[in-house]
């Protein structure tokens, strides 16, 4: 598992009985999470005090609930790196912190090329990755289909004082968009992809991640440059395994490149138990 163990503006408290206990900042939050199947070993003051405690409905969806009244939005340090934090009525805050580990990578993988690199990052949503690569010097090009997404990621590029380097937003269905970046016969050096199990773009375009992610990943082959970088999956759909991901790369990406691929968990440490919170998985394919 790659785990996300450096940060110091956030902690993974506690787990159990369905729920986590985070600390955003000075500010703790209490959130369900359905990974989390083991029982709560005791509901400390910690738990009973936390700032915020996100509900589900048993309809559908869910609402904060404050023990007082917190700030409209905090900004949180992951070095260099800042972001802005908003709890959202769907339970997010608009930070996957569990990323970390693949910013921490990419900027690496940037940094050590010698040279430019040019980096597509789709379905981007608050752009943790935008701001990584545009920190480390790469020209970036973030597309997200949510308008508001894509407004959050300039603040947060922004807030990290990168409002001057070379970073392209763009709202649109992002199958669309890449099929008119290959039109246009333009390249990137690498490609970031998160994408979900379901969506739909600006325009009611449906994505259904079992049907769409293999021939869509198959297309962005054509608008890699003849000496790519890397290539890098995100994926949360529940019973999507590692090696389906290792699979689609092999098939796409290292069938006409070569190169290295490497799959897995991606996780958070629980500071109490010692344990490790399963957070999704990753696909990365690299140079060699």
């Amino acid at each position: 598992m790659y785990i996300a163990d450096q940060w110091k503006d956030y902690e993974l408290l506690d787990t159990g009985d369905g729920e986590k206990l985070e600390r955003w900042g000075n500010v703790t939050l209490r959130r369900p999470d359905p990974q989390i199947i083991w029982p709560l070993a005791k509901e400390t003051n910690e738990w009973q005090h936390a700032d915020a405690h996100y509900h589900r409905s048993s309809s559908g969806g869910g609402q904060w609930a404050y023990r007082e009244k917190l700030p409209e939005s905090w900004t949180i340090h992951y070095g260099r790196l800042k972001f802005l934090i908003r709890p959202t009525n769907f339970k997010h805050t608009g930070l996957f912190p569990e990323q970390a580990v693949n910013w921490s990578w990419m900027m690496d993988k940037i940094r050590s090329a010698g040279r430019p690199v040019n980096v597509l990052n789709l379905f981007a949503y608050t752009g943790g990755a935008t701001v990584a690569a545009a920190a480390a010097g790469a020209e970036v090009c973030h597309v997200d289909a949510a308008k508001g997404m894509v407004q959050w990621a300039k603040e947060n590029a922004g807030l990290s004082g990168l409002s001057d380097k070379p970073i392209r937003y763009i709202t649109d269905d992002v199958f669309k968009f890449v099929q008119r970046e290959q039109r246009r016969g333009k390249q990137y050096d690498a490609i970031i992809m998160d994408p979900p199990s379901y969506g739909r773009g600006p325009n009611g375009e449906m994505w259904k991640l079992e049907t769409n992610l293999f021939p869509f990943l198959d297309f962005c082959t054509s608008i890699l440059s003849p000496n790519p970088l890397f290539v890098l999956i995100n994926s949360y759909t529940t019973g999507l395994s590692p090696s389906v991901l290792h699979n689609l790369l092999h098939m796409t990406i290292a069938r006409k490149h070569g190169g290295k691929i490497s799959c897995g968990e991606i996780g958070l440490p629980i500071s109490r138990s010692g344990l490790n919170l399963p957070c999704g998985i990753l696909g990365r394919w690299e140079a060699e």
